[in-house]
């Protein structure tokens, strides 16, 4: 009898076919999450979960999943899940790294220029009309914004997301400067970037693209204080999680004028509505985009059934999170 496993969205076609070979599956097929009543009462009868990183996977949970023996989260960033939890009860959790790399990078990068050259402001005039009954076909003044070349892109963390944003800066004739937990030499080198401090960082950077997992120490990572040491053309790109930056503060910032614009693919609350925040021009927004690609998304449906199809053969999984687990239980539903 195979092993089941409740999978609370939709993922890509090809992960599916990999993950029915091994088990039986129960998906969720509401684009919606399941409501959290559905997901307690799914994972009582589970040997694995398929998580997404809106699905909160808690103490309370855990206690109702008897069964459970792993979470493979379809994301890199695993945030929701309560690791240590996991942990102390034998249970594996796994990530997908790397295959959504360069097309966080792509949006981070993407959102970058959108402020820069106000590109979705220019758009609405052009739409809305406004154009035409302005009877300026071209002036010299008209939506100007700011060129990269010769600027400085200061990225906070700096693993593979960051590094792969530097590396689309250099072609564009940026200077590279990255803060990170720890110094990264080799890719220095490589993509001639130059380590600082973080206050440093602030002050210094035209652009300044986020790139950290949310953790205790990134909670509010980019505050008021943060935000009045940057440059007032400076613009700040977040791809991370929403809670890295204070929503209220950056508000306050963009309607003050203490930076020039901001891009946000991702925020506190998902989904998301701020009359406030929506009202201004300044800002570029997305509904946390980062991986959405074909390319992308079908990888991470992939690594999660490699994943799955591993612990299933009693293996150690390819992306295991909490490596300390294996102390605890050996990978496999024996």
């Amino acid at each position: 009898m195979k092993p089941k496993v409740f999978i609370t969205r939709q993922i890509p076609e090809n992960g599916i076919k990999m993950i029915e070979e091994f088990y039986e599956i129960e998906l969720w097929e509401d684009p919606k999450a399941p409501p959290r009543e559905v997901l307690l009462e799914k994972v009582r009868e589970v040997d694995a979960l398929v998580t997404l990183v809106t699905d909160k996977v808690d103490e309370e949970l855990l206690e109702n999943a008897p069964r459970l023996r792993i979470i493979a989260q379809y994301a890199v960033g695993y945030d929701n899940i309560d690791i240590e939890g996991a942990t102390k009860r034998g249970i594996y959790v796994t990530n997908t790294p790397g295959v959504l790399t360069d097309a966080t990078a792509d949006l981070a990068f993407a959102l970058l220029l959108s402020v820069a050259r106000r590109i979705v402001e220019a758009d609405a005039f052009v739409r809305s009309g406004e154009w035409k009954k302005s009877e300026v076909g071209w002036h010299p003044l008209m939506f100007l914004g700011y060129g990269l070349k010769g600027k400085t892109l200061g990225i906070v963390g700096f693993g593979r997301i960051g590094q792969a944003m530097a590396k689309r800066a250099r072609g564009f004739g940026m200077r590279i400067i990255y803060y990170s937990r720890t110094r990264k030499p080799e890719a220095e080198k490589e993509i001639d970037a130059e380590y600082v401090d973080f206050e440093t960082l602030l002050k210094e950077s035209d652009f300044i693209s986020l790139h950290v997992p949310l953790t205790k120490e990134t909670y509010h990572l980019i505050g008021e204080k943060e935000l009045k040491l940057m440059k007032p053309n400076a613009i700040l790109i977040n791809t991370s999680r929403g809670a890295v930056v204070d929503t209220n503060a950056l508000i306050k910032a963009l309607k003050e004028g203490w930076i020039a614009g901001a891009g946000l693919d991702v925020f506190e609350e998902e989904p998301y509505y701020n009359e406030e925040l929506f009202k201004l021009k300044n800002v570029v927004l997305a509904p946390h985009i980062g991986s959405a690609t074909h390319e992308a998304r079908e990888g991470m449906a992939e690594l999660v059934a490699k994943n799955l199809i591993a612990f299933a053969k009693g293996e150690i999984p390819p992306n295991i999170v909490n490596k300390e687990v294996v102390k605890i239980r050996k990978p496999g539903f024996e």
